[in-house]
């Protein structure tokens, strides 16, 4: 590499871990005129930046380069599979068993911008437009899975989906998933069990006003403080639901694999 190095750039170690993962075609396919690790170094400062897309750094490969690539690894499925792996080498290393069998459920809304105001809702509660990114972890709070909906949506309503993910995502081990009083109700509860998973909802002590460090709880609002160092995630700045979905796997492979690496050196 004949540039100076970003912050966000992918080191050495950490290359050799995803690159078998990030390689879809030969190397003398027409769509590689760049070497892959600059166009995932360009995908990695655009998380972590958080600018517009035209304004790529011009010692990076171009912006329709960087996206188009992006678009070809988000349907390839393969940001979630290196957090599949990730995770698992991360639970073993902590003396887990290598899928959880327990999850915690959560939500957060991204104010909307003129990219993504088309799909965007009010969310009544948080006096803001725009759309929600619902969070599936595991109880050391590594992503398991997510949608994403307008912020209009109610938490309850996506059990059903976010169940059926984790229980595909995991082989069917998860039986206990927690959450907050935002999901509630028979419906609710039903959706989970229905893919052998039984919600428990952790409750505010009603002797105790404001800020609260709730059991379980506290860790999917862990999660939600990472991603909030990836300046992309700041707001939904997507046209594309699948975009922001894909970020957020993104977001949460760099940030496994740096532990990773750390774990094996």
């Amino acid at each position: 590499m004949e540039r100076k190095a970003y912050p966000s750039d992918v080191s050495d170690a950490e290359w050799a871990l995803v690159a078998p993962y990030l390689t879809l075609m030969t190397e003398d396919a027409p769509q590689r005129d760049y070497p892959l690790r600059e166009v995932f170094n360009g995908l990695r400062w655009m998380a972590r930046g958080g600018s517009s897309w035209r304004m790529m750094p011009h010692d990076l490969p171009p912006y329709y380069v960087v996206y188009q690539q992006m678009r070809r690894w988000l349907k390839a499925g393969v940001f979630e599979a290196i957090t599949h792996d990730l995770r698992a080498v991360l639970r073993i290393a902590e003396g887990r068993q290598e899928m959880p069998t327990a999850s915690i459920f959560d939500s957060r809304t991204l104010q909307s911008t003129v990219e993504s105001g088309a799909r965007a809702g009010y969310d009544g509660a948080k006096r803001r437009k725009g759309n929600k990114v619902h969070l599936a972890v595991d109880t050391l709070g590594h992503l398991l899975a997510l949608c994403v909906t307008a912020a209009n949506e109610q938490d309850r309503a996506q059990v059903a989906e976010l169940a059926e993910r984790v229980q595909a995502e995991t082989g069917e081990t998860v039986e206990i998933a927690y959450v907050d009083q935002g999901y509630t109700g028979e419906n609710a509860s039903d959706a989970a069990a229905e893919h052998g998973i039984k919600l428990e909802v952790v409750k505010l002590p009603e002797a105790k006003r404001g800020f609260v460090l709730l059991p379980r709880r506290w860790v999917v609002e862990r999660s939600f403080g990472w991603m909030s160092r990836f300046r992309r995630l700041a707001r939904d700045y997507e046209r594309l639901p699948e975009t922001l979905a894909g970020l957020h796997y993104l977001a949460f492979v760099i940030l496994m694999l740096k532990n990773v690496v750390e774990i094996l050196t």
